[in-house]
């Protein structure tokens, strides 16, 4: 059952990757908060179906939890109209591989310290050789599209001068 969670989790995030391409080439079409409106507009109605459907009956509703909680459902519009921002100018992978960055960093210390409720998972050096992997990954993707986007600027202006 853990690795299966695992692949969700890989299937998960490769669609986030494919949500924040096309999410880019549609904001800079129709603007960053346009294609955040449609994310979610979309996104809540396919959810209300899900839930109509297919959610069982819960002894707790929206009202009763604790509010704190209802404050995650927030946290989702700035990576969205981050993302689709971010990707226009640095590209799928480096946005990408940023937020993943910032995603294990967070989530690392969540678990050191236990915070929102969840259950304490001491901070390792395998951890840390972890974050500092993906922070060296980082990197040398930035490093890569940095080296590979001046021939590919000077070709685009070339181009211009030539029509």
């Amino acid at each position: 059952m853990t690795f299966m969670m695992i692949v969700l989790a890989v299937i998960g995030g490769a669609m986030l990757s494919i949500q924040a391409a096309i999410n880019g080439q549609l904001g800079s079409k129709v603007g960053v908060f346009k294609s955040a409106f449609l994310t979610f507009s979309v996104g809540a109605l396919i959810t209300a179906l899900l839930i109509f459907f297919f959610e069982p009956k819960h002894a707790t509703s929206l009202l009763d939890v604790p509010k704190w909680q209802l404050l995650g459902a927030m946290f989702g519009v700035p990576y969205i109209v981050i993302m689709v921002f971010a990707v226009q100018r640095i590209g799928t992978a480096v946005a990408t591989v940023a937020v993943i960055f910032g995603q294990l960093t967070m989530s690392m210390l969540i678990d050191n310290f236990g915070w929102l409720g969840n259950g304490a998972i001491p901070f390792s050096m395998n951890r840390l050789g972890a974050i500092l992997c993906l922070g060296i990954a980082l990197f040398f993707i930035y490093s890569s599209n940095r080296s590979k986007a001046a021939p590919a600027k000077e070709m685009r202006h070339q181009a211009t001068v030539n029509e």
